[in-house]
């Protein structure tokens, strides 16, 4: 398996990481030439350019910020368009927009390529285990061809539908785990002030109905006071944005989204506008006098589930 890799941040560097760990012949590129040197130093190419890299390895996975980031990539010069044709695959796993995906599909197939948006849910630490799940939008043909490479990047991998879908319901998983990192905060921050014990509180929310991903992992870093989940504030906007966007143009009149918006703009005025997601506790600790800590919760996060070969997610309704 030859694959190409751009984009080594934190999801990226990790997901990249189980590629070659899985002995995955891999080719990276990113605008830190250190993290391409760290690669290098354990058995990755360095690539050139994102065309060199599809015309040498048939297949390049995007892991970008933004959609800017992954247009530029695709389409400035020597970018992935240069390169594409009949046999070349772009699979994007940046969380963006569906509109987007559609336009940059159209060129790609007009090139006589295939593209899939297979962007990946469950945490950076998850993700440097193979752990994570993957959203895979896409022909079945095209899943197909792509699942031995998700099933190494990821434990569950479900085919969501047609290009496009992935992403939408990736924004729709990211909108769901800030609303409950919101909520979340103001539970822990009403505990403290009514007295309760914050580990307490804690396993109070881990064995009960109220319990959750975010809570089993954001919660842990608020409490230990390192609040470092590896996403930041913009990129939080991003998805709960681009989540709204969705909900208008559909004609859906969210009533909580809105204020979420609202709630990280004060935040990122704040804290700045690449803050750790999960200071945004802070505002209501500022509003209170009170600190949410307690002692024997982990600094950072660490997936203790042995990696495993990844398998397809079938949905009920066609089981």
């Amino acid at each position: 398996m030859k694959l190409g890799f751009i984009g080594l941040g934190s999801a990226g560097g990790n997901l990249s990481g189980t590629l070659l760990r899985n002995k995955v012949d891999l080719t990276v590129l990113d605008l830190d030439a250190a993290r391409v040197a760290d690669f290098v130093s354990r058995g990755a190419r360095a690539g050139t350019t994102p065309a060199a890299m599809l015309a040498d390895c048939g297949t390049v996975i995007t892991c970008l910020p933004s959609p800017k980031a992954s247009a530029a990539v695709v389409e400035g010069p020597d970018g992935i368009l240069s390169a594409m044709g009949p046999g070349k695959t772009w699979l994007e796993m940046s969380t963006t927009d569906a509109a987007e995906v559609a336009r940059l599909n159209a060129l790609v197939t007009a090139k006589g390529g295939r593209m899939a948006d297979v962007p990946v849910s469950g945490g950076v630490h998850r993700a440097a285990t193979g752990n994570i799940s993957v959203f895979a939008g896409c022909d079945r043909a095209t899943f197909d061809d792509i699942l031995p490479i998700l099933t190494i990047i990821g434990r569950n991998v479900l085919h969501t539908g047609p290009l496009g879908s992935a992403s939408i319901l990736k924004v729709m998983t990211n909108y769901l785990a800030t609303a409950n990192l919101l909520t979340l905060c103001e539970a822990l921050v009403t505990m403290k002030a009514a007295g309760m014990d914050m580990a307490t509180t804690y396993e109070a929310i881990r064995i009960s109905s109220g319990n959750s991903f975010t809570h089993e992992t954001e919660s842990q870093l608020i409490l230990s006071g390192s609040r470092d989940v590896n996403f930041t504030m913009d990129l939080v906007q991003k998805d709960i944005g681009l989540f709204q966007k969705i909900a208008e143009d559909h004609g859906v009149p969210l009533e909580i989204s809105p204020l979420m918006i609202q709630i990280f703009n004060d935040a990122q005025a704040r804290y700045g506008t690449r803050a750790q997601s999960d200071r945004v506790i802070e505002r209501l600790e500022e509003a209170t006098g009170l600190q949410i800590l307690a002692d024997g919760f982990p600094r950072d996060l660490v997936d203790d589930e042995p990696e495993g070969r990844g398998a397809e997610v079938v949905p009920r309704n066609r089981a």
